[in-house]
């Protein structure tokens, strides 16, 4: 079994030994046979393809290894775009190939995630990988919440319609200063990084009429050393404002956590900046 990392837009960035294995297996797994063909046909290659998606890759992994089994055939697993797996379908497959001693080899390529971790401008050395936010807007906020103090930049897939929503909400739970970089349409013809504080980039973005378009990712910086203090505050903070006056909620935070009272109040002030959509 070889999992193939395949362009993340750029046709040209697909490896002379990915083009070799795919030339070679007995059977392409594809996310969407028509990107896949798409794909195939620029490289003038003809390979059987079947569909391995999120619908269905759990009831068919058992019935694929068998085949693999009895009919000692070669496979290879492609999503759309990049490293099968990362938020990708595949692992079903590969968690039944371990298990049946069937030997899978990775192909390597591509990939959306390091592609805007280097170049983001953000710390590198240390990151998490944190797949899709959360469609709703409550669920994003505890997300991001559980997220707001840690120490490594954070990466995020986001879809287009939801990005401008998402960076609200970034500022809301992280504040209006973390270090933050969207990058959009990696390696394509319209390639664009939005770069700065979460208040700048979300300025930037809603200059851009292009910026709700095409395959995003969300990174964010750090926390400052004082987002741990600040973490617990915050959060109760974003509560109560929905259900107190700025000062009462303010009040009821300074006498629950010790917390300077002028700076819940500075804390209170940002989180009402932007209103909730």
């Amino acid at each position: 079994m070889y999992l193939v990392a395949t362009p993340i837009g750029n046709l040209a960035d697909i490896t002379r030994r990915a083009l070799q294995v795919l030339a070679g297996v007995d059977l392409i797994l594809a996310e969407d046979t028509r990107n896949t063909l798409r794909l195939l046909d620029h490289y003038q290659l003809q390979r059987p393809l079947e569909s391995l998606h999120q619908q269905n890759e759990q009831a068919r992994a058992e019935s694929l290894v068998r085949r693999l089994q009895l009919e000692s055939l070669a496979m290879a697993v492609v999503s759309d775009a990049g490293m099968p797996l990362i938020s990708d379908p595949g692992f079903p497959l590969v968690a039944v190939c371990v298990a049946a001693g069937i030997p899978v080899r990775v192909i390597p390529g591509p990939s959306a995630v390091l592609t805007a971790l280097v170049a983001s401008g953000l710390p590198a050395a240390t990151f998490s990988f944190e797949g899709f936010l959360p469609a709703r807007q409550a669920a994003r906020r505890t997300r991001l919440e559980s997220l707001a103090t840690e120490a490594r930049t954070l990466i995020f897939f986001e879809a287009p319609h939801r990005i401008l929503n998402a960076l609200e909400d970034v500022i809301v739970v992280m504040g209006a200063e973390r270090a933050v970089c969207v990058a959009r349409e990696l390696t394509k013809l319209h390639e664009v990084f939005y770069r700065g504080t979460a208040s700048e980039v979300l300025q930037q973005m809603q200059a851009d009429p292009h910026a709700e378009k095409g395959e995003i990712v969300l990174l964010t910086g750090p926390a400052p050393e004082s987002a741990g203090d600040e973490a617990l505050p915050r959060r109760l903070l974003t509560v109560l404002l929905d259900h107190l006056s700025r000062r009462d909620a303010v009040d009821a935070v300074a006498a629950a956590t010790g917390f300077p009272r002028n700076r819940l109040y500075d804390l209170a002030l940002s989180l009402k900046e932007k209103p909730a959509r």
